[in-house]
């Protein structure tokens, strides 16, 4: 029996994982709204329908979709909520162990199931919508999907079991949400995808990313173009060269490496080697010494000795990336890695982690410190207290350094606008600053 009146037509749509599951949220919400649904973002108003888009990466990433499940589920329990839905990356590969162990939701489906899904709910998958966002995100950026799946081979890797074989979007579809995107106020746009160096091998027989990114770059109102998930084996120099010489495409490449040992890389099934990997980052910051490079490691892997940690160690602080993040990692079902011993202790993946983030800790900071006296284009993303908070072209949301503006009558700036930083002082991740005129 319901304890309160729940407002009909009422969905409040809960996101986990990365920004691509993000951007399907969007896309979710968008046709919600197309038909006549009252839909909000994690919000925290009673709601009739709850729909959880799910993560299924790693392990952390699972448990957290699940507790968010049962989180609903209970809800639904005490007749807070009316139905409950699941979609998303866990939805598709466990659909049929999640249907027996959380019985209380009422349907699953998987990352392609949009349809199923508005179908569900007695909506109308609506195609003159295709193109339009609601976005989750302030209104200055947005994420920005150019294809969907994956075809590469790695080893630990479960995505394409959960997002299928790799599919690009045509450049005109891409151009007209860029611009439907601007008119908007977006100035912004984050390039998304499982790989996005495969971009338009499928459709057009030819990598097609940097050819993209030029279409991209003439849309009116669009400021700043910022590239993410570039797979380095088959890399396409060109982009390096576009980047390089297009004021509105930032000097900022995102490029998931993993490791340095050869030996490891052959494991992983990466399709490269560490000198091979060491000639493209110089080749990179040759032809664009103005790039800052974003990189994961992934530490822990099956057979990963001391020896080849310590490997991997020494050549990021040779390498001196200017961004990177790591991963434990996790012994997934049904990827080629299952097969092979997860022979690394949690305790020991756990603290290699911390001893490969203390080196790019001491590397950003250097960094860092090179930048005081220079002056900088920020986009101020938000306001915290007495500060406002940006971001250079060489840093993405949530993931990279931000720029700290206190707020005094000279320092003031508006949020979503560019301003010029003066930078001041720095630590480890972060950057202070002033504004000039």
């Amino acid at each position: 029996m319901k304890t309160k009146s729940l407002r009909k037509n009422k969905v409040n749509v809960v996101t986990l994982g990365c920004a691509k599951n993000l951007f399907d949220s969007e896309v979710l919400m968008t046709q919600l709204k197309g038909n006549n649904f009252d839909v909000k973002h994690e919000s925290n108003e009673e709601s009739e329908i709850v729909i959880v888009n799910t993560c299924g990466f790693i392990d952390n990433a699972k448990q957290e979709s699940i507790d968010t499940i049962l989180q609903y589920a209970e809800a639904k329990e005490q007749g807070l909520i009316d139905k409950l839905y699941v979609t998303g990356c866990l939805s598709a590969r466990y659909k049929d162990d999640l249907e027996k162990e959380i019985p209380e939701v009422d349907s699953f489906f998987g990352t392609k199931d949009l349809p199923k899904l508005l179908k569900t709910l007695k909506a109308d998958y609506k195609k003159e919508l295709v193109g339009e966002r609601l976005l989750t995100t302030p209104s200055h950026f947005a994420y920005f999907k150019i294809s969907e799946g994956c075809d590469r081979p790695c080893s630990f890797c479960a995505i394409p079991l959960m997002r299928g074989k790799h599919v690009s979007t045509p450049i005109e579809d891409l151009v007209e949400s860029a611009k439907n995107l601007a008119a908007k106020g977006v100035k912004e746009l984050l390039l998304i995808a499982q790989d996005s160096t495969y971009y338009g091998l499928d459709i057009y027989k030819d990598r097609k990313l940097a050819e993209l990114m030029l279409k991209l770059s003439e849309v009116e109102g669009i400021e700043w173009i910022r590239l993410h998930y570039a797979f380095p084996t088959g890399f396409p120099m060109d982009v390096i060269e576009v980047m390089r010489d297009t004021p509105n495409i930032c000097n900022y490449l995102d490029m998931p490496l993993q490791h340095a040992s050869t030996e490891m890389l052959k494991s992983m099934r990466r399709g490269t080697s560490k000198e091979k990997t060491t000639q493209l980052i110089k080749d990179i910051r040759e032809i664009n010494p103005d790039i800052a490079l974003r990189t994961s490691m992934i530490v822990g892997y099956p057979g990963e000795t001391d020896a080849y940690f310590q490997e991997l160690c020494d050549w990021v602080q040779e390498m001196e990336f200017e961004r990177l993040g790591v991963f434990k990692y996790s012994h997934e079902e049904n990827t080629h890695a299952y097969s092979l011993n997860d022979d690394v202790p949690a305790e020991l993946k756990a603290e290699r982690a911390e001893i490969l983030m203390d080196i790019q800790s001491g590397i950003s900071h250097d960094l860092n410190q090179q930048k005081i006296g220079e002056t900088h284009k920020v986009l101020i993303d938000k306001a915290e207290g007495d500060y406002f908070i940006g971001r250079t072209e060489f840093d993405s949301p949530e993931v990279d350094n931000e720029v700290v503006i206190k707020n005094t009558a000279e320092s003031f700036v508006r949020i979503g606008d560019f301003a010029n930083i003066k930078i001041k002082s720095a630590d480890h991740f972060d950057l202070y600053g002033d504004k000039i005129d």
